[in-house]
């Protein structure tokens, strides 16, 4: 009798694990499905909110502050300044053209870094940018790098470099509660992006590690030595680097 029970017990473990497997298989496959058909449609539909804007907009009700709590236009690449285009892939990842959404190169110098100096470096590219921005949450934990991961490969498979690009433009944070280019180049220069000189390119593109703190308007003595160093980058990349951004297709 008590060997029928323990194989009785070793069969019911083994069935519940078998369920629990199967479970995680259907899980996993409609979680593969959904994502792929979400980032797919947004190859040509134009998101309305991120999960980013979410978080920010959650985190200001709770707090009591006063609407709008966030200002967000879309903007189409093509009537924005190319300025920008240039400002920040100079700024944030001068090998986006060329790299499949991690730049390899970037990511041996920051371990470098984090081994030899104990400081931490960012080396994140835009499409990673747009991954984290579009569907995650801030923080670095081992699952949330993993999604990002995923979503990035995701966004480059299914996205033309220009798509990638056009998104990241329109839901980077450029001030507190300012959302991409279309509300940032209003908001603080008066103007539509279509017009945006590179010196203001340049400033919106130097505050984006840090909006919250730095001031594209109002630049600090820092946020100006970013801003002079941005635009010696982008003449120093010149046209050809970006003319091959904004042209192609995959």
């Amino acid at each position: 009798a008590g060997a029928r029970i323990l194989r009785y017990k070793r069969k019911n473990r083994l069935f519940r694990a078998r369920r629990i497997v199967i479970g995680f298989a259907r899980f996993l496959v409609v979680f593969l499905v959904i994502t792929f058909l979400v980032v797919l449609m947004l190859r040509w539909v134009s998101p309305l909110t991120t999960s980013f804007m979410l978080q920010h907009q959650i985190s200001a009700w709770r707090a009591g502050k006063e609407r709008p709590w966030i200002h967000y236009t879309w903007v189409d690449l093509d009537k924005i300044s190319p300025n920008v285009s240039k400002a920040v892939v100079a700024a944030e990842d001068q090998r986006f053209p060329y790299h499949k959404g991690f730049d390899f190169h970037q990511i041996r110098h920051a371990v470098r870094e984090r081994w030899t100096k104990g400081r931490v470096r960012g080396a994140s590219t835009i499409s990673q940018q747009v991954a984290k921005n579009l569907f995650l949450w801030p923080g670095r934990s081992w699952i949330r790098k993993g999604l990002e991961a995923y979503f990035t490969a995701l966004i480059e498979l299914a996205w033309p470099k220009r798509r990638i690009l056009e998104v990241y433009l329109n839901i980077a944070q450029f001030g507190e509660n300012v959302f991409g280019v279309g509300a940032a180049s209003q908001r603080f220069f008066g103007k539509i992006p279509a017009v945006l000189t590179l010196h203001q390119a340049a400033s919106l593109a130097a505050v984006l590690p840090n909006p919250k703190q730095m001031r594209a308007y109002s630049p600090s003595k820092y946020v100006r030595g970013r801003i002079k160093w941005i635009k010696a980058q982008v003449h120093k990349l010149g046209p050809e680097h970006f003319f091959t951004l904004r042209h192609r297709s995959n």
